[in-house]
């Protein structure tokens, strides 16, 4: 019971709290939660990224399988979601949002500070290329279903041209295959925007969070919070001994597993006019459960 206690307290705690932080901005300052977002979004996640893959020491085989297990863990849960949402006969655009929320995690704004508090620098570097993944999943195969057929493939091929993480994936790879120094006036305003990165992040998660709606389809919602923070899980672990992670790659790659639906999942859902009070009610619950299933999944993983 210590041990989870510390857990909670050392690793899930001070998320939370820079995340009320957030919370309280969005409902008492009417500050602008689409700005901060852009920001964090254009400006720091790229630098992010750069920073922890051109400071790394992953080989190409190691970022390979992680972006394999990302693609691997978001192809079972959208089988299992389909699934399981078979009895429950929901229309089609609950159903493109049930699949939407369970498929895809919160592996930015949560999942990466979350890494870093428990399982320090070298697992946030792999956590940062299951981001940047699972982001162009999101923009390719996401789009398209949430689309349901009634957009073109360019539209979905420009989504991911918008995402600034892809080009610092590209422009980190030429510095790494040409093994390219560069200057400490490059690298040093990278590292503060990288460093800024993961607070701002979880400000934008706890203003998001202040949107948060009551469930309409309690069941439906139910079901896909224990997708995301049970079942998810599990997968993880089956696919990370398939895959032979170890070590700090093996804990981060779990831990996203474990992460609750993904914020992204509610403007596709509005964009695309799904229903996006569903999806942002399995956001906000699975949010709020998290820390529960989190600390006993960190424990079990500072044990292996």
């Amino acid at each position: 019971m210590n041990l989870l206690l510390s857990i909670f307290a050392d690793d899930i705690l001070p998320i939370f709290a820079i995340a009320g932080v957030g919370f309280l901005l969005a409902r008492h300052f009417d500050t602008s939660v689409k700005t901060v977002s852009k920001v964090s979004f254009n400006a720091l996640s790229p630098c992010l990224v750069f920073d922890q893959l051109v400071t790394s020491k992953i080989t190409g085989a190691e970022f390979g399988r992680i972006a394999l297990f990302c693609v691997l863990l978001a192809a079972a849960m959208g089988l299992a979601a389909r699934l399981a949402a078979l009895p429950l006969r929901l229309d089609r655009q609950t159903l493109s949002s049930f699949l939407l929320v369970v498929m895809f995690s919160n592996s930015g704004n949560y999942a990466l500070p979350v890494v870093l508090f428990a399982f320090g620098r070298e697992a946030l570097q792999y956590a940062s290329v299951y981001f940047v993944t699972s982001a162009i999943l999101v923009y390719t195969f996401g789009v398209f279903l949430a689309a349901s057929g009634r957009h073109s493939i360019r539209r979905a091929l420009m989504g991911v041209l918008h995402v600034p993480a892809i080009y610092a994936v590209v422009a980190a790879a030429v510095v790494l295959l040409t093994h390219t120094a560069l200057p400490l006036a490059v690298m040093r305003p990278i590292g503060m925007l990288s460093d800024a990165a993961l607070p701002i992040m979880l400000l934008v998660m706890g203003m998001q969070l202040e949107r948060a709606v009551m469930p309409t389809q309690p069941t439906a919602v139910a079901v896909a919070v224990a997708l995301s923070l049970v079942a998810s899980p599990l997968v993880g672990v089956g696919l990370a001994v398939l895959l032979g992670l170890s070590g700090p790659a093996r804990q981060a790659a779990i831990l996203l597993a474990s992460m609750p639906a993904a914020v992204v999942t509610t403007v596709l859902a509005l964009e695309f006019s799904l229903d996006p009070n569903f999806a942002t009610s399995v956001v906000f619950v699975s949010t709020v459960l998290s820390p529960f299933s989190l600390v006993l999944i960190i424990a079990y993983l500072q044990r292996l």
